[in-house]
Order: C-alpha cells, then structure tokens, then sequence
C-alpha cells in the first residue's frame, strides 16, 4: 500500500488572462482523512478541484492525484475517484435513478444494494424526472452515485447545497463511514459546523494561496482564547495589555480575546482587578476562519 499523500500540490498557479486565480497554492491530503478546504469566494478552490479533475491545466507548479497527473492521466484519474460539486444539473428527460445507473456504468457498474441503500438513506424517489427535481434532490442524485462508487479519493464541493439538515447529517455519517473503510475525502463547504464535525485537517486559501494549514487542535492553539469575566473594578486596563483583541468593557463586565502567549499576562491582571466570575472557551472553526478575512481583505479579482 501506497504511503504517497492521496493529493500533492505545490506551487500551484492559474492565471485567467489578467487574474491571477492561484498564486503558488499547496495543499497535502493524507490518505485515509478528511481535509477541509476553505476560503471565501473568490479565494480559488473551486478552479484548484478542476485542476485535480483535469478540466484546466495548471500554469506552474506540480500536481499529483493518487499518484497521477491529473491532465496527463486524466482517465486513470477519473477511474479512481468521485466528484460531486455544489451545483448540479442533471439530464432534464431520464429519471434520477436513470442518471444514477448513466454515471454507474461510467465507472462498470454500481453495488445494487449499495444504491438501494443510499436511496433510502437519502429519501430519494428514483422514478422522478430530473427536470421535476429540486435543487436539494438533485444534490441527492449526484451523492448517491458518488457514494455508490467504489472510489478511492472523494471531491466534495459544496456537496450539501440544498440538503435539510437530517440530510446533511446522514452525508456527515456517510462520509464517516468511507474514512473508516480507508477512503479519503477533500470537503470544500461553507458549513463550518460540518467541517469542523468532519475534519482531520484543514486548508485555508485567500487570494490563491494556502494561509494556514493543519489540525484544527494546532489551528485553535495558534489562535486566541475568547474569556468573559465579571470584576470588582472595571477592566479597562487591559486595553494596554498585549496579546487583548476585541476588547468590550461595560462597567465590571468584560468580553476580548487573547492570544495563547500573553494569556498567563492576562490572568494576573484580572486577579488584581478582582475576579467574580469568569468563563473562557476555545476558538471555533468559524473564528479562524473570520479572523482570516476580516483582517486582511480578500482580493476581488480572484476565481472561485
């Protein structure tokens, strides 16, 4: 069994015309894990997912899928894998289960247990024609010929675009369930709550290059602490502490941020201001994210 990363990337660069798409982006995917990719739009994810789909050729850098080239060996690449974006459109004339079965025997056939499965699990009606589907059920179609597969390498754009929330718990126990078979999944969404649930490893673009990358326990001890505390004297003080963000103070009551180095700074301080009560807590996923693009903001010109 192969040790290489499921998906190699480095130095990554597209331009279209005058825009710049990507910029030198790296992105490693272990195999057997779940790797968010996240960015706002515009920040280049979805032109890096047809690179990997060898739909555009890369202007610079290297590229590796499972080992291949994805624009070189795009047949080989496409038999081993399973994409399904966040805007689907289907054959309007033939039937869900139609274009299911289409898809299937793309790759030689489909497990019927496994599509019967997923139908259920989905609460999709194969009969229906495509043109009389909903945006949420067309998304269905696309999961379940992807998850019907026997790919070795899941790329998810978006994948639950449309989904009600039972629905997008039973993709999240899907996508549990093919990691835990050896499977290995690239999941760009919007859903932070999702990749945050989902997640080994993350990937955060802006302007066509990687800004952050690694576990979300390493991304959160990068980043600050959020602490709430009640004090017998205001705390106006720790406007002039290093390391405090986003201070808001009213009268004894104070809610900021700090960063892991100066919290030991921060406590002292708070001890000698008088501490009545005080809660912290842990950075989510989402406060990452935010801090990336609040910031700095993110350039207009780049592709999604």
């Amino acid at each position: 069994m192969t040790h290489d990363p499921a998906i190699a990337i480095s130095g990554l660069s597209k331009s279209f015309g005058p825009t710049l798409a990507l910029d030198a982006l790296d992105l490693t995917v272990h195999r057997g894990e779940v790797h968010g990719f996240l960015g706002p739009n515009g920040a280049g994810k979805t032109t890096t997912i047809r690179i990997l789909l060898g739909l555009l050729r890369a202007d610079a850098g290297t590229v590796r899928v499972l080992g291949s080239d994805p624009w070189a060996e795009a047949v080989d690449v496409h038999s081993r894998l399973a994409y399904v974006p966040g805007e689907v459109t289907l054959w309007p004339g033939i039937t869900g289960g139609e274009t299911i079965d289409l898809l299937a025997k793309l790759r030689g056939g489909v497990n019927p247990r496994r599509r019967a499965e997923l139908l259920a699990r989905f609460e999709l009606d194969p009969s229906v024609k495509a043109r009389a589907y909903s945006k949420g059920n067309r998304q269905k179609v696309a999961l379940v010929a992807a998850l019907a597969s026997d790919a070795e390498l899941f790329l998810f754009d978006e994948p639950t675009a449309g989904l009600d929330p039972l629905k997008e718990m039973e993709f999240q126990h899907c996508v549990r369930e093919l990691v835990g078979e050896g499977r290995t999944v690239l999941l760009s969404s919007h859903l932070l709550a999702e990749v945050e649930a989902l997640c080994d490893r993350v990937s955060i673009v802006r302007d066509g290059h990687t800004v952050e990358a690694g576990t979300l326990t390493a991304l959160r001890h990068l980043r600050s602490t959020t602490i709430d505390v009640e004090t017998e004297r205001p705390a106006t003080a720790l406007a002039t502490v290093t390391g405090v963000r986003n201070l808001i103070v009213d009268d004894r009551h104070a809610r900021f941020d700090v960063d892991a180095t100066n919290l030991e700074c921060v406590l002292r301080v708070l001890t000698d201001l008088g501490v009545v009560a005080l809660t912290s807590g842990k950075p989510t996923l989402e406060d990452i994210f935010l801090r990336h693009y609040t910031a700095v903001p993110a350039s207009t010109t780049g592709a999604s």
